[in-house]
């Protein structure tokens, strides 16, 4: 899909400089965008092995851990269909945990197991529940505590105050998880969206085959 919709966003732009004029213009711009996408890379470089390696330490010494148990009450009211000793429960902590810290590395296969440990606890193989439409919302909604990838991309933009953005980057990503979180809760008490309808219309498609 992302494929596509970049081919159409690069066909776009070349009919449209085309049609107006501005062949030249695109070429050099692409040429020069080219350069400076390498030179904020190689400038990445040094900002992004600092971070990666102090977060690494707040993993190795337990913060991810801390910030789980902080989780940990929270995502009991969110999960309350999980029972608190499932490993589901346990791999979504600390997904979302490692999130929260910039882990993305870490937080990838965590997120993965609590989905095949979310789907152990699912009666209707292939509809995905409301606990794992709830995570799903949490992960790609989280709070960033430490947006390293961002400070870093501004330190090699030139940046002269590159942590200024984690004032707003915190309040957005809160704002962007409660939203997450009411929509998701409001969706799931929808008839339309209850899984009871799902299973009626597969045994509707059975029939008519």
């Amino acid at each position: 899909m992302l494929n596509a919709i970049w081919l159409g966003l690069i066909v776009i732009g070349v009919i449209t400089a085309i049609f107006t004029g501005n062949v030249q213009a695109v070429g050099d711009a692409a040429f020069e965008f080219a350069n400076t996408a390498v030179e904020i890379c190689i400038g990445l470089i040094g900002t992004m092995t600092l971070w990666l390696g102090i977060m690494a330490i707040a993993e190795k010494s337990g913060l991810v851990k801390i910030l789980g148990k902080a989780l940990s009450p929270i995502m009991k009211r969110l999960f309350k269909d999980i029972p608190e000793d499932h490993p589901a429960m346990g791999a979504m902590v600390m997904n979302i945990s490692a999130n929260m810290l910039g882990l993305g590395n870490a937080a990838t296969p965590l997120g993965l197991k609590a989905m095949k440990e979310l789907d152990s606890l699912n009666e209707h193989k292939g509809i995905a529940t409301d606990s794992m439409i709830m995570f799903m919302a949490l992960n790609d909604g989280c709070v960033a505590l430490i947006p390293a990838t961002i400070i870093g991309l501004r330190v090699a933009a030139g940046s002269s105050n590159p942590t200024e953005v984690i004032g707003p980057i915190l309040l957005s990503t809160s704002v962007t998880v409660v939203s997450a979180v009411i929509l998701t809760k409001l969706f799931a008490k929808r008839k339309k969206y209850r899984v009871e309808n799902y299973i009626k219309k597969d045994e509707a498609n059975i029939d008519n085959i």
